[in-house]
């Protein structure tokens, strides 16, 4: 059974549909990749995952147990972490308190060491505020604040935008990480065409809110991923 199943997922803002009978599954230590140009629907699938926006219909089931109705917190609670385009942490906070948000879930009561060995920065700046760090290290930080509630899935919105080359390999080798050696489901909103195919299990394309085409990430250069998503 796969760790994700959505199934005919719809959404809509309004009367325009901007979901359309969605339905694919993700596997347990797999990083899928869901690529596709701007405004197709990629960052609004990625919300209604998390119950952000409302499902029209459709379902979704998480380790074997259906999240349909369910509000943000308690998808959080049931094992979806999630990593918003923009990070949004919260910059008045300091770094360690950051993290400690991700302890609503009620998983964890102490910050795990391996969060500040997958993000050595963030141990050095576990006292300053989040809104003093860097695009890089803000995005190192909210990622390490998914980890903190301990999820089963991971959900990240472009976690390449805006930051520099260096640290996007650092976030890149994290990624492949927590998939190889934790068993972490990660659905991964990319625009950075190389990234997401050096990451890669499996990808999706989307167009007009619907999965277009998918298959192995070893097949995207043949099957044309590229010139499907370039603008």
């Amino acid at each position: 059974m796969s760790l994700l199943e959505v199934k005919s997922l719809s959404q809509a803002y309004g009367g325009s549909r901007i979901l359309r009978d969605v339905s694919f599954t993700a596997e347990a230590g797999q990083v899928v990749v869901l690529l596709g140009r701007n405004g197709v629907g990629k960052s609004t699938l990625l919300r209604t995952l998390m119950g952000v926006h409302p499902a029209l219909s459709g379902q979704v089931t998480l380790d074997g147990k259906s999240l349909d109705g369910l509000s943000p917190h308690l998808r959080a609670a049931a094992g979806i972490g999630y990593v918003p385009q923009g990070r949004e942490i919260f910059p008045r906070l300091s770094v360690e308190e950051n993290l400690r948000v991700g302890f609503a879930t009620g998983r964890l009561r102490a910050i795990e060491p391996q969060i500040y060995e997958l993000f050595p920065v963030l141990a050095e700046m576990r006292s300053r505020r989040g809104g003093d760090l860097s695009g890089g290290q803000q995005q190192q930080l909210a990622i390490a604040r998914a980890l903190c509630t301990q999820p089963k899935m991971l959900l990240l919105d472009e976690p390449t935008e805006g930051i520099q080359p260096s640290v996007i390999k650092d976030i890149g080798r994290v990624i492949r990480r927590l998939a190889s050696e934790k068993g972490l489901c990660v659905l991964l909103v990319e625009q950075y065409y190389d990234f997401a195919a050096e990451l890669a299990d499996a990808y999706l394309v989307m167009e007009r809110g619907e999965i277009v085409a998918r298959g192995a990430g070893a097949q995207m250069q043949a099957d044309g991923v590229r010139q499907m998503v370039s603008v």
